[in-house]
């Protein structure tokens, strides 16, 4: 990790929300952003911010993630999530998240991400499926 990772630092990204990111299962006139969907979007705008601040052969993986989903992002609509570093605790990266689609507020909450060595993750990854007869 570089010393540039410190609390403090934002990013913002802006989302189409597609047909592909809504819930399906109330009918065409109910599809709305999903709340996996936006737990992913969330993920990915912190690892790409993190990245920024990472050596080469580092990356991160989500540990935590407390979300209120407030209110429906109709198909359509543009989502901004905006994320900020509230603390770094050795390799864990503590954000404070809050999205909006221009109407509402549409979620806030936190997540929690751990750094990790991608080679060393590789290796751990492999002995584990060797135990579990993947290998």
């Amino acid at each position: 990790m570089r010393p540039t990772l410190a609390a403090g630092l934002t990013a913002t990204r802006r989302i189409v929300v597609d047909r592909d990111r809504t819930i399906g299962f109330m009918g065409e006139a109910a599809r709305v952003y999903a709340t996996p969907m936006l737990v992913r979007d969330i993920e990915m705008t912190c690892r790409e911010l993190l990245l920024e601040h990472l050596d080469p052969g580092e990356d991160s993986v989500g540990m935590r993630i407390e979300l209120d989903h407030l209110a429906p992002t109709l198909v359509g609509m543009t989502a901004e999530i905006a994320v900020r570093v509230v603390e770094v605790k050795g390799r864990v990266v503590v954000f404070d998240v809050e999205a909006s689609d221009g109407v509402d507020p549409i979620a806030r909450g936190r997540h929690q991400r751990f750094v990790v060595e991608v080679k060393k993750t590789e290796e751990r990854l492999a002995a584990k499926a060797k135990k579990a007869g993947l290998a």
